[in-house]
């Protein structure tokens, strides 16, 4: 790998990363502001997300098994905030009905 490749595959998973901590940033804003335009933002970012996962999977000389993993990642990364936000709700509503 030369170092040019290094750098440029650090880059995209670092926007990776960076893709996903604001979908579920934005995602997490937009349903406790109510606001669709955050939620669009939200599908955006999480849009990125999976632009930047395609550019890896073409771009990045990362073995096989690393690529499937980014791709599982990109997929499994959608569900993450509702799931967070519903459990985060539950939690809070229990605890307001037992107090």
């Amino acid at each position: 790998m030369t170092p040019q490749l290094v750098l440029v595959t650090s880059l995209l998973l670092g926007a990776f990363v960076v893709a996903a901590g604001a979908y579920g940033v934005l995602y997490g804003l937009a349903r406790a502001r109510r606001s669709r335009g955050l939620l669009r933002a939200a599908i955006l970012s999480y849009g990125a997300l999976c632009a930047v996962a395609v550019a890896i999977m073409v771009i990045a000389p990362l073995a096989v098994g690393w690529k499937l993993l980014i791709a599982a990642s990109a997929l499994v990364y959608y569900a993450i905030p509702p799931v967070t936000w519903r459990h985060l709700n539950r939690i809070h509503h229990d605890h307001g009905a037992n107090a």
